[in-house]
């Protein structure tokens, strides 16, 4: 059964998943000050001053990376580029549900955006996730997140149509579509 000391080596050859590390705080203040991010990932209205940051980080270590009773990972881990190891963003597993379907979900960095790294990530982790298991992986997009779209569609993800839940921000109600992708599809692919 994996544990957080033997997470597979999860990389491209351009792009690694690694877990959070205490000193990723300014990954986390960077993140926070973009609006989008902030929006659709933190549902926060101010970015994390340092402090904050640093924070959050103690508050969520219960949100990193971590592995149930039957080896299947909930929490999230952090997307770097190979050769600098510069961090970029996370993405990672919100929850597992009946019939081992588990729901991910990502962010990038503005200066990371428009170059395919968040796509990679997410045939990473969803690619991951099937060698250790799942039937189907889906993921859901606030509907008006039109990158956050096309990185589920390039990543093999088919839009199942929208979902009953609502995404409030700045009063407004706005749809989340979901995206979902099974076993048997992405073995084909």
């Amino acid at each position: 059964m994996p544990t957080p000391g033997n997470v597979p080596d999860l990389c491209d050859g351009a792009i690694a998943l690694r877990p959070w590390l205490r000193g990723d705080t300014g990954l986390l203040a960077e993140a926070s000050a973009d609006p989008a991010i902030r929006r659709y990932s933190l549902s926060r209205s101010q970015p994390y001053t340092a402090a904050e940051a640093a924070q959050e980080l103690r508050d969520c270590e219960s949100t990193w990376l971590t592995f149930d009773a039957s080896g299947r990972p909930t929490g999230s881990v952090v997307i770097t580029d190979v050769t600098t190891g510069d961090s970029f963003g996370q993405c990672g597993v919100d929850e597992w549900s009946a019939g081992d379907v588990a729901q991910i979900g990502y962010w990038l960095l503005p200066r990371a955006r428009r170059r395919g790294l968040a796509t990679r990530a997410v045939v990473l982790l969803t690619g991951w996730l099937f060698d250790l298991g799942a039937r189907r992986v889906f993921l859901t997009v606030v509907e008006d997140n039109h990158a956050s779209v096309r990185v589920a569609q390039r990543a093999g993800f088919r839009l199942e149509g929208p979902t009953e839940d609502h995404h409030l921000w700045d009063g407004r109600r706005y749809g989340v579509l979901r995206f979902a992708v099974t076993a048997e599809e992405w073995q084909r692919e």
